[in-house]
């Protein structure tokens, strides 16, 4: 049993001597070192400018030079010095906090020994070790060092001060002197939980700043997935539609011809079998993104995708609301590939709902140019009538037209329009480029103050 003893006494032994020495070199890490650490910006601190502190550095250095000389009974130099040293620690501070902290702990134990010889040659009391000057400049120090490093650093430096204090004091009974050693301690824990405080308050808003940011980004990344499995999403019916054309007209095509070859045959039914098992992939693809927004009470996800046939009746609903709609078409109308005239009814459905939603009374104009290449489509209103209700959106609606738009290979511009306006414009080509998905071509010229989602 003994020997058990001995060997747990040992581990416990070891195991504090390891704690001891790890808090011994994180101390020498926090306190030992020159690095330079300027002041944070912070608000209150505009109203501390560093002219201030060089003025109030001056005032303890010619303050306790005449306090030690005359009170103290120190030669005019030495006095100087050991002022010189603790006004000097207040402007290091602006810069090097640590270094300073140590300079002004170095005039302190200098002046303390040399006043502690001289105490007592006059009747009269002297306050010791802590002169005036003293305690100030200390007090700013403290306050600068507890604004910029960690917590236990700042409490490490109170600790030694405490010690360097009560240590000179207790080296032997002086004949007259006012002790200060509790006063300027109390002082100095006040300024050290003040500045640490402080500092606390300034990271947790650069914390709070920063997970702001995050989650705005988060946001804006969720919303541009959810844009994009809305277009997959309407896309799937203009793409099953094609792979049902080809599989039935692979299927048909032997039909046609008299007396086919077999090769023929087995290539058509190859090319039929495939489509049919690329439009089940796909449907089967399309319905996980389905089923986040459309069930079983919720049969508006089959329904059919909309083209340019219905916008007429789309700006029917936004003149009910109350709203005057003027519809332009230039050039000749044609049939437009599926894509192009789905993405370009959505663009104007967008456009219209931001106008009821952020430009109450506003005319707006819907135009299409039909050019030779593809359709231009462009959505203006004019100046609102009233100021805009708060909006429940999410604030992403050019997002969303931008991605489209991004699709097909296209451009589009958005902006600040004549008096209070805003101006849409996009254009969609008949033929997307082969690299049009994911390029960068579809530009957005500003931010809409205005931009949401229906």
């Amino acid at each position: 049993m003994s020997r058990l003893g001995r060997v747990t006494d040992t581990g416990v032994g070891r195991a504090l001597r390891a704690r001891v020495g790890g808090w011994l070199r994180v101390l020498r890490e926090d306190l030992w070192t020159l690095r330079a650490d300027p002041l944070p910006p912070s608000t209150w601190l505009r109203w501390l400018p560093h002219g201030l502190v060089c003025l109030v550095a001056f005032g303890v250095t010619v303050g306790g030079t005449g306090d030690m000389n005359d009170n103290g009974h120190l030669g005019s130099d030495l006095a100087f010095l050991v002022a010189a040293g603790q006004g000097g620690a207040m402007v290091l501070g602006l810069w090097r906090p640590v270094p300073a902290w140590w300079l002004s702990m170095g005039a302190f134990v200098v002046g303390a020994v040399a006043v502690r010889g001289r105490l007592g040659f006059d009747p009269e009391t002297y306050t010791w070790p802590w002169t005036a000057a003293g305690i100030i400049a200390e007090m700013f120090v403290l306050l600068l060092l507890a604004l910029r490093v960690p917590t236990r650093a700042a409490i490490a430096a109170l600790a030694v001060t405490a010690l360097l204090t009560y240590g000179l004091e207790g080296l032997r009974d002086a004949e007259r002197y006012d002790t200060t050693g509790v006063l300027s301690l109390s002082l100095f824990a006040v300024v050290v939980v003040v500045g640490t405080a402080l500092r606390g308050r300034r990271e947790a808003r650069a914390q709070l700043v920063e997970q702001t940011t995050l989650t705005a980004e988060e946001r804006t990344r969720r919303t541009l997935l959810e844009e994009r499995s809305r277009i997959a999403r309407e896309l799937h019916d203009v793409v099953a539609h094609h792979m049902s054309v080809i599989s039935i007209q692979a299927q048909v095509a032997p039909h046609l011809v008299e007396n086919p070859p077999d090769e023929l045959k087995e290539n058509l039914a190859g090319i039929r079998q495939n489509a049919l098992e690329a439009l089940t992939e796909l449907r089967r693809v399309l319905g996980v993104l389905r089923s986040e927004q459309a069930g079983p009470g919720n049969p508006a996800g089959h329904a059919p995708q909309p083209t340019l046939d219905r916008l007429d009746a789309l700006v029917e609903n936004t003149r009910a609301a109350g709203r005057e709609v003027i519809t332009e078409i230039n050039g000749e109308r044609r049939p437009l590939p599926p894509g192009v005239e789905l993405s370009a009814y959505r663009i104007v459905q967008e456009a219209l709902s931001n106008v009821l939603r952020h430009a109450p009374g506003a005319r707006a104009t819907v135009r299409l140019t039909y050019q030779p290449d593809g359709l231009e489509v462009e959505v203006v209103n004019g100046r609102p009538t009233g100021p805009a209700p708060p909006s429940t959106g999410a604030g992403h609606g050019l997002l969303g037209m931008r991605e489209r738009v991004a699709m097909l290979g296209g451009t589009m511009t958005a902006h600040p329009w004549h008096w209070d306006g805003f101006k849409v414009t996009a254009f969609l080509p008949d033929t997307p480029p082969a690299d049009a998905p994911g390029t960068t071509r579809s530009t957005d010229t500003a931010t809409d103050p205005r931009g949401g989602t229906p």
